[in-house]
């Protein structure tokens, strides 16, 4: 049983899935919770009945970014082992081909905010601090931090938040496109379990392809992204949900679709 990582299906509802971060009392990720954590999104990736999920830190913190004390004695040779298992546990987020939010409550920063940075949505309390302040340490982010950062907000003010280290608050973090809406902290998993319930009757198959389509395209040029959305967009004609959606359609208008996720 996972000690510090846990996922859960809403209780009102049962298609959003909880990915929940408990390492008190600042999710400090270890290796064992970023292993967890990869588990968690494995699981959540190939569980049917979860159509979008929700990560969450709780409500003081997201993750404070890695633990510090097992690295301090690690040598070249050391991180040069486990640096790629780290990358891949902190983006585990990004692997999962549903939707996925963010739901951040106080500080979300290095490997806490790479975590964040996986997800499709980002959506942050009032009180919410960010940053990567790995520059402090004498190093960079190394979970992802550097690309996903660039690619959401642009390698300008990438490069200012990396090269400073500091931290940003939620207006700041809404202004740059860090984070995509801000509430009050005691709204912030409320927030994140109404978007990501939007999708608990749609159409599995289609999200699916929309989030690969999306990200592939954004990785290549234009005609190879056009390339990418053909393909998977003459895909989903052989699914059993386009025709669910066409023929509702045609039937009774746009909306009213019962898909089955096939």
């Amino acid at each position: 049983m996972p000690e510090f990582v846990t996922l859960e299906t809403h209780k009102d509802h049962p298609g959003v899935g909880t990915i929940a971060l408990n390492r008190p009392p600042m999710n400090a990720l270890n290796r064992q919770v970023q292993t967890e954590l990869q588990a968690a999104a494995e699981e959540a990736s190939i569980r049917d009945d979860i159509k979008a999920v929700v990560i969450y830190g709780g409500p003081k913190v997201l993750a404070a970014g890695a633990d510090i004390k097992e690295m301090t004695d690690m040598s070249y040779a050391d991180m040069a082992k486990v640096a790629g298992r780290l990358q891949s546990a902190l983006g585990s987020i990004a692997d999962i081909p549903k939707p996925t939010v963010a739901a951040i409550t106080g500080y979300a920063l290095g490997g806490g905010l790479e975590v964040a940075l996986g997800a499709d949505r980002r959506i942050a309390g009032d009180n919410a601090k960010l940053g990567v302040p790995e520059i402090l340490l004498g190093v960079i982010p190394g979970g992802g931090g550097t690309q996903r950062l660039a690619r959401l907000i642009g390698p300008s003010k990438a490069k200012d938040l990396v090269f400073t280290g500091r931290f940003v608050g939620a207006d700041e973090a809404l202004a740059i496109g860090l984070v995509d809406e801000v509430v009050a902290p005691d709204d912030v998993y409320d927030a994140a379990v109404k978007w990501a319930a939007q999708f608990e009757n749609g159409a599995s198959v289609a999200l699916r392809a929309a989030k690969a389509a999306i990200d592939q395209g954004i990785e290549v040029d234009l005609a190879s992204g056009l390339a990418i959305e053909e393909h998977v967009f003459a895909g989903l004609f052989a699914t059993e949900d386009r025709k669910i959606g066409m023929d509702s359609f045609i039937e009774n208008g746009p909306g009213k679709a019962r898909f089955t996720g096939k």
